[in-house]
């Protein structure tokens, strides 16, 4: 990497980090807008721990380079660390302590005085729906709640670079789509964030720039409908009235779409999806085969054609599906992010 790119927030070139024999990172490359969502996707033990603490100056890489808005994060870790901010995936508040004290106390250490820290505690947590919890122990937050204080506590000095490791991880729907709310707020604001996230929808809500890390590697880069473009035309759902006619409208849809057919876990929806081959054709495809559907007197109540999902896209980079689930990316993919994520979650959350 020669120079710094104009406009980038992060920019790596072959990042590569070991633990023993295992390649956690194996060369990832990089080129984060400033100014935006870039998200990062990929399964448990994929490596995007890893990556987000080595750009945070919390691990040294072992080859490649990477550089936080000009500046190289191994010889200039004092201007990194000046400009960015990490939420990592565990709740790094202390829990004795009610929502005000954390607040105030990461503000002293930060350099605030007395009354700039309370002022601005208060503030974050009345952006952040907290204010009437704002005397409790943080032990007795929920855990949406938990979130948005940890969050709030990155934000106390405005990053120009904020790192959210799945930061969603483990929440209910609602407490999401309040996490989602305020990582827009952020970006509106000027900050550049990094999203990693096991989360398809997540990333399809918050992201205008996806990066699929599977093992080490990116393997797949761009907008939303860049990925899934890329792995086909679309996907054709239908619903049924019947359930017994699925299995002669699955030989139907197969016929006429000359496509992979496949029965969906409710008894009467069915989901085809079309090769990229058929990318000027889809819409044709579809009509010609709702109207052999009808021919045959199958009935449909519900029929749409659509891109390709996220999770279809990650599927078929990959070979297999997230494997996301309520836990966070502690290694169980490849075995590589369990290495470094434990020994540094009490750091995280702190602005770095």
């Amino acid at each position: 990497m020669s120079q710094h790119t104009a406009g980038l927030a992060i920019e790596t070139a072959g990042l590569v980090k070991t633990f023993g024999e295992t390649r956690a990172v194996d060369g990832v490359d990089l080129a984060v807008p400033a100014g935006t969502v870039y998200g990062v996707l990929g399964p448990n033990g994929a490596g995007k721990t890893t990556t987000v603490k080595m750009l945070a100056t919390l691990l040294r890489p072992d080859g490649g380079e990477a550089h936080v808005f000009g500046h190289d994060i191994v010889r200039e870790a004092d201007e990194v660390r000046s400009r960015v901010s990490l939420t990592g995936q565990y709740a790094s508040v202390d829990e004795d302590l009610t929502g005000t004290e954390n607040l105030v106390l990461l503000g002293r250490l930060l350099g605030h005085g007395r009354r700039t820290a309370r002022d601005r505690s208060a503030q974050l947590l009345a952006a952040f729906g907290l204010t009437d919890a704002a005397g409790k122990q943080v032990k007795h937050y929920s855990g949406g709640m938990r979130r948005r204080i940890d969050i709030a506590a990155s934000i106390l000095s405005t990053p120009d670079l904020l790192f959210l490791d799945e930061p969603t991880t483990g929440l209910d729907p609602r407490s999401r789509n309040q996490v989602w709310d305020i990582v827009r707020a952020v970006v509106a604001q000027g900050t550049t964030v990094l999203l990693t996230t096991q989360y398809l929808d997540e990333a399809d809500q918050l992201a205008s720039r996806i990066a699929v890390i599977d093992h080490g590697k990116v393997i797949a880069e761009g907008t939303k409908g860049e990925l899934k473009a890329s792995v086909g035309a679309g996907s054709v759902h239908l619903r049924l009235r019947h359930a017994e006619q699925r299995p002669e409208a699955e030989q139907v849809l197969r016929l006429a779409l000359d496509a992979d057919v496949q029965p969906d876990p409710d008894p009467v929806a069915l989901t085809a999806r079309l090769s990229a081959a058929a990318q000027d054709t889809a819409a044709e495809q579809a009509a010609r085969a709702l109207g052999e559907l009808a021919r045959s007197g199958i009935v449909v109540d519900n029929f749409s054609l659509g891109q390709p999902s996220l999770d279809e896209v990650f599927l078929a980079l990959t070979g297999h599906d997230t494997g996301t689930g309520p836990g966070p990316d502690t290694g169980t993919g490849t075995g590589t992010d369990r290495t470094d994520t434990d020994s540094d979650s009490t750091k995280d959350g702190v602005a770095a």
